[in-house]
């Protein structure tokens, strides 16, 4: 009785502590990108995303940083390097529906967008 109870109890708690754990990490991955992308660093960010196995086109649209998409970040923080990457690898369709929300920001990521959009 003792052993089935011993055996019931550790797979509670590791069961219990697998399905918090992914929360937690996607916590995590948001918030490095949102860093990296306010920094401007395309290196870490590119190698963050090579470690974890992501895509930027998987991941544009569950992550926002300060309530606004990765791409529209980039602009208002002026990112160019970052910014540009991601224009480079959204679909253009994307592009085009965050188009107007650029206006605002860098002139260099307005132009990337403009010259993806149209070609």
């Amino acid at each position: 009785m003792k052993k089935l109870l011993l055996v019931s109890t550790i797979t509670v708690l590791l069961l219990t502590s697998v399905v918090t754990t992914p929360k937690a990490q996607a916590a995590n991955i948001a918030q490095s990108i949102c860093e990296y992308v306010a920094a401007d660093d395309k290196k870490r960010m590119r190698s963050y995303l090579k470690t974890n196995k992501l895509k930027i086109r998987s991941i544009f649209k569950g992550i926002q940083c300060n309530g606004k998409n990765l791409l529209v970040f980039a602009s208002v923080k002026g990112s160019v390097k970052t910014g540009s990457l991601l224009i480079k690898k959204l679909p253009k369709k994307t592009v085009t529906a965050n188009l107007a929300f650029l206006q605002s920001g860098s002139q260099p990521l307005i132009d990337a967008a403009n010259k993806r959009v149209s070609s």
